[in-house]
């Protein structure tokens, strides 16, 4: 699903820089990443989406050279392939749960907002418990809440990839038990793989595989 060769990338101010030489992720696997904060955890998954793009070397993702595409055919790709939980969660403010949920297939190229995917909007707020709270904006949502959102969000279109960025960071044990019991069987469901940047130890146990940027050969 992700191959990475001999990658080097940098911000266009201040001195960071990543630099991977190997990185291959099969298809179906469910992916830890951890590492030390500053590492580029997140800016992995900025590549891997096409959201970055490296000065140097080959991101393919499902057989597609990202650095291939221009910046509107990367955005399609995404939005076909790829489930995005952001940090900082990225919910628009001026629309509700459920329209947050609902935001890819409305503006992605080539998603259709029908029914079914009505429906599995509903389904996932319910899996995840804040289908009370769907007509509710962010501003007055909880943190879990908000996480629970992007999270429905991400998995609504059932991509073949799902990149999470601390996806349970904000959620008490219970529920991070409950949110990533989801977020494998959906995953399951469709096929999908994940590639999940964590910082919760305790969770490894429940990935086929972890990576971690010291063995990895990155350097920030």
């Amino acid at each position: 699903m992700i191959e990475i060769a001999d990658l080097s990338f940098a911000y266009p101010v201040g001195r960071f820089r990543l630099a991977i030489p190997h990185l291959a992720v099969a298809e179906g696997a469910r992916v830890a990443v951890v590492g030390p904060s500053g590492t580029g955890k997140t800016t992995l998954l900025n590549l891997v989406s096409g959201i970055s793009r490296p000065e140097r070397g080959d991101v393919t993702v499902a057989g597609q050279d990202l650095a291939s595409l221009s910046e509107r055919q990367r955005r399609m790709f995404r939005a076909r392939n790829i489930g995005f939980v952001f940090q900082n969660f990225a919910l628009l403010d001026y629309l509700t749960a459920r329209e947050n949920i609902l935001y890819p297939c409305r503006v992605g190229p080539g998603l259709r907002l029908d029914r079914d995917v009505r429906d599995r909007a509903e389904d996932l707020a319910r899996a995840c418990g804040i289908a009370e709270r769907l007509g509710t904006r962010p501003g007055a949502l909880s943190q879990g809440e908000q996480q629970r959102v992007a999270i429905c969000r991400a998995l609504v279109t059932q991509p073949r990839l799902i990149l999470a960025d601390e996806a349970t960071g904000n959620l008490d044990p219970a529920t991070k038990t409950q949110i990533l019991d989801l977020l494998f069987a959906r995953a399951q469901d469709c096929g999908a793989t994940i590639l999940a940047v964590t910082h919760d130890h305790a969770l490894l146990p429940r990935f086929d595989r972890v990576i971690d940027f010291a063995d990895l050969g990155a350097r920030p």
